[in-house]
């Protein structure tokens, strides 16, 4: 079959097309929503009117007020980082031990061993063959670490919301909260404990305790490790009850997975409609060519077919996105 110039350029459009849409999708967007409630928890707290208290609670509500100020400040430094890792933060995330060459050559590996058996079993021509190995180095890679890494981070907040009990009952029978860490850190299963020994870690090297928590709230972007990390920062710079303001977030937590557990129950029917709806063509047209090739030949051999064709990628590509679009649900 001859390749035209054409059908190579729209091969190639569409191939770095779904690398982008995927590179695109595995941004988290956590940071960003987290970025936008303490902006508004400040503001919150900046038009709160102060007449008419005590004196000291006038002097407490200041330092709340001064502490949320700090903090916002720095969130929205910290979320824009977050909101796009680098690929050395994307692999430590997914508990990987690979550098970036490492990365790199592994694509570049995978990429050439498709190109071989594109070339040598598929006998496809070059230029389409050089566009799988491509698409194969560039997507499978990043897909497979984007797994390891939401499996991840899914564990740790899973599993956080003990580490925060054990914290609480640690501090209310008079356990310091820097003692309550190293218990996760030697009691806890991975990934908290990893993380919380890092924390430790830092501590020992001199590191402020607020400092240290705030830093595992870097490396690990979620909502959870961020709310701790301000009512730590709160709590180093103000004083105030640790372990009552620990026990509401754990029950804040406890309660988000709740609601994101009822959110999956309920949106699980569209899901598989929408997965069902976006797998059909590819795979009517996979049946298609193995019952009579010549049929879809057109397709990939005429102007129009490969006018066709292309239209028929972009608004497929549209419509799964619209479809994710409407079943993902923000809480």
């Amino acid at each position: 079959m001859q390749v035209s110039l054409l059908q190579v350029a729209i091969f190639c459009f569409v191939t770095v097309g779904l690398a982008a849409l995927v590179l695109g999708w595995a941004t988290p967007s956590d940071a960003v929503r987290l970025r936008e409630r303490i902006d508004r928890l400040g503001k919150r707290a900046e038009d709160d009117p102060l007449d008419g208290q005590a004196t000291e609670d006038l002097r407490r509500k200041r330092r709340v007020r001064e502490s949320l100020r700090e903090l916002r400040a720095r969130e929205i430094g910290r979320a824009r980082r977050r909101a796009k890792p680098t690929l050395t933060g994307r692999l430590r995330q997914a508990g990987l031990e690979w550098s970036r060459k490492q990365y790199y050559t592994g694509s570049l590996l995978l990429g050439l061993g498709v190109l071989i058996l594109a070339l040598g079993l598929a006998r496809l021509a070059l230029l389409p063959a050089l566009g799988f190995a491509t698409a194969t180095g560039l997507i499978l890679p990043h897909l497979f670490v984007a797994r390891k890494r939401s499996a991840r981070l899914k564990k740790f907040s899973e599993d956080f919301p003990t580490a925060i009990d054990i914290i609480v009952r640690g501090v209310r029978s008079g356990m310091a909260l820097a003692d309550g860490l190293k218990t996760i850190a030697a009691e806890m299963e991975e990934p908290v404990r990893g993380e919380f020994a890092a924390v430790v870690r830092d501590q020992t090297f001199g590191v402020p305790l607020d400092e240290a928590v705030q830093r595992l709230a870097d490396r690990v972007p979620l909502s959870e490790t961020s709310f701790f990390a301000i009512v730590v920062g709160i709590q180093s710079k103000t004083g105030g009850n640790l372990s009552e303001a620990l026990s509401n977030l754990s029950r804040v937590i406890r309660g988000r997975k709740h609601i994101a557990g009822k959110i999956r129950a309920m949106s699980s029917e569209a899901i598989t409609s929408a997965a069902i709806i976006g797998a059909m063509p590819p795979l009517v047209m996979l049946v298609l060519y193995f019952i009579s090739p010549g049929y879809l030949g057109v397709l990939f051999t005429t102007l129009l077919g490969n006018m066709i064709l292309g239209a028929s990628v972009l608004w497929m590509g549209i419509g799964i996105l619209v479809m994710r679009g409407m079943i993902r649900f923000d809480y």
